[in-house]
């Protein structure tokens, strides 16, 4: 069995893949609670990573993913992780990464500053090192940038993966599961100045359990113009599979944006093209949305009610279910949101007890 967990951050991410295989998969890292506040119902993310990591009796990750370099993506990321460029943040207790993965737009963006600037250190490092690290994208940027530091870029060609392809090391049969990049676009990094929303990381992954696969869309902050684009591209190469998903990562913590740039008064009602992404979920399915509580009002900033509304109307119309980190199970204790990935497809796990065992919302089985 595979495991996904998506941990209660307010407006912030975190997800924890476990492979049947035993490795351990993190995308992105955002510690936000405060410890002075004892009303922060957010987890305290790094003693549930220690947590897990020391039941498993290791202090590593074998990729931390992240999608780029938003503090809601990557904050206070120094703290917890062992990073190879500087001594400083080596200390006895630090997690160590066997891979890192990032959008280009991190190794070739100026002017960063605090955890940003701290996680382009160690992905330059990594990548002038020639190992552990994959980049995704090669705009010319990039290649201007490898030259500049005597390096040919052909010699990192392995370290470097476009999107419309597979990422290298993973595959159903030896590894369980794929990684199929849909962005970032080179073309999008060429600018001078970068939208780190367009740059980032969006994936499919497939998990395969006894020849029954189940679909992960990792939307991250992918705004409805980026969603666009990459149903269009995906659509145009006929390769519209790769848009299926039987979990999806809702973007952007529930904001319309990523679906219209329409908020709508009670319902945001998706663009064509992001209409069809979310057509493609598979029946049951899960639509996760890593966010703080859904409000009752009309608000500024994500969540938004109406974005809320149509995920809920389209987890309707599939049998599936809509779930928000910040109120699963109840937004009194929010707790994990964990999903099981096996021969029944995606299942989420219930927090409710009964009779000293947890409850299991099994979906229907599906053939591989």
């Amino acid at each position: 069995m595979h495991k996904l967990t998506f941990y209660p951050l307010g407006n912030a991410d975190c997800c924890l893949i476990d492979l049947e295989n035993k490795k351990k998969i993190l995308f992105d890292y955002a510690n936000c609670k405060n410890p002075d506040d004892d009303e922060d119902k957010r987890v305290d993310l790094v003693s549930a990573l220690k947590s897990d990591l020391e039941k498993d009796k290791r202090d590593y990750y074998d990729v931390v993913a992240f999608t780029h370099a938003d503090d809601d993506h990557i904050g206070k990321f120094s703290e917890f992780f062992y990073l190879q460029h500087a001594e400083k943040y080596q200390e006895k207790g630090r997690i160590k990464i066997n891979d890192l993965w990032v959008p280009a737009a991190l190794i070739i963006e100026e002017g960063l500053e605090g955890e940003a600037a701290i996680l382009r250190a160690e992905a330059r490092y990594r990548l002038k090192e020639g190992k552990n690290i994959m980049v995704f994208s090669r705009p010319d940027r990039l290649k201007d940038w490898l030259e500049k530091e005597g390096i040919k870029p052909e010699e990192r060609e392995s370290l470097i993966t476009d999107a419309g392809r597979l990422v290298p090391g993973f595959d159903k049969l030896t590894e369980g599961v794929e990684f199929f990049v849909h962005s970032p676009f080179a073309v999008r990094q060429e600018d001078k100045l970068i939208d780190r929303n367009e740059a980032s990381l969006i994936m499919q992954a497939v998990f395969s359990y006894d020849n029954v696969d189940t679909r992960l869309f990792l939307s991250n902050d992918g705004t409805y113009e980026i969603l666009s684009d990459i149903v269009n591209i995906t659509r145009g190469h006929k390769r519209a599979d790769r848009l299926g998903w039987d979990i999806m990562k809702i973007p952007h913590h529930c904001s319309y944006l990523s679906l219209s740039d329409e908020k709508g008064k009670e319902i945001t009602e998706p663009v064509e093209e992001v209409k069809f992404l979310f057509d493609q979920g598979g029946e049951k399915g899960l639509l996760v949305s890593t966010s703080d509580i859904i409000p009752d009002t009309d608000e500024e900033q994500p969540p938004h009610k109406q974005a809320a509304s149509y995920y809920k109307k389209r987890a309707d119309e599939i049998k599936g279910e809509f779930v928000v980190t910040m109120e699963h199970p109840n937004k009194v204790n929010p707790q994990p949101i964990v999903i099981n990935v096996d021969s029944y497809g995606a299942t989420l796990r219930k927090s409710i007890a009964v009779g000293g065992f947890d409850v299991i919302n099994r979906s229907a089985h599906r053939a591989g």
